[in-house]
């Protein structure tokens, strides 16, 4: 385990709003070879920004009021311990390694069993993602719910032109990478301190917890709102077009 001290940070103050954060960075990344041939996907770069994907994320959830980051590394967690080391981070940050598979959920325990408040609620992002949106709003929407969980909700734009065509059969429209008409588990949490208990030791929450929270209607469901940005980083096509979202922003 290696920590890394912060730049800077500041207490919040309520206390129904984390102040800290699981990042999930184990992951091998497999379609973004050869991006990933030496580095742990959330360490690849986004182009123009000269920042790995972790390196925004960290940011982000500093300045929605994150004191202290746990990041679980897997594939290559030495890369990912050097850069945290050397980095100027607005944030504490601890890194746990698996040393033996344990499953997403078991990952997920192991991991939020380092943080500094077990008594006290806490997000969690996958470490592929790159995101901004009101993570305060996120943890007010849980609070209200009195959820044990809640999962940022996006919808993705699907990745074909879509034809719209009237009752008679004629078409009257193209749209090119049109809305999802469903929406997706974002890779963003918010967890009340009990959650931590109810996740496997090996094995996978998202068919075991999420379920039986759901049932009881003790999980809930952000929907990340329209016109924040939300990308997955997958393929090397999606770091280019998160490039060019990101300069069309002015970022």
């Amino acid at each position: 385990m290696t920590t890394a001290e912060p730049a800077a940070h500041g207490p919040h103050s309520y206390p129904h709003r984390p102040t800290q954060a699981v990042v999930l960075a184990g992951g091998q990344g497999s379609r973004l070879r050869p991006y990933t041939d030496d580095r742990p996907k959330p360490m690849v770069e986004i182009p123009g920004t000269g920042t790995p994907i972790i390196g925004h994320q960290l940011t982000w959830l500093a300045e929605e009021g994150v004191t202290d980051a746990v990041v679980s590394c897997g594939h290559l967690a030495e890369v990912l311990e050097e850069w945290l080391t050397g980095a100027d981070l607005p944030l504490r940050v601890t890194t746990v390694v698996e040393t033996e598979p344990l499953g997403r959920g078991g990952g997920l325990k192991y991991a939020a069993a380092h943080l500094p408040h077990p008594d006290r609620p806490w997000y969690a992002t996958n470490g592929d993602i790159w995101t901004r949106f009101s993570l305060r709003e996120m943890a007010d929407f849980h609070h209200e719910r009195e959820a044990t969980a809640t999962l940022a909700l996006a919808r993705p734009r699907i990745p074909w032109g879509a034809v719209e065509t009237n009752a008679f059969g004629h078409i009257t429209d193209f749209i090119e990478a049109p809305p999802s008409p469903y929406l997706i588990n974002a890779g963003v949490y918010v967890f009340s301190p009990e959650f931590a208990s109810l996740l496997p030791t090996t094995g996978d929450h998202e068919r075991t917890t999420f379920p039986r929270l759901a049932r009881a209607k003790r999980l809930a469901g952000f929907p990340i709102p329209q016109g924040a940005y939300w990308r997955a980083i997958d393929t090397a096509k999606d770091l280019t077009e998160a490039a060019k979202e990101l300069a069309a922003q002015g970022r």
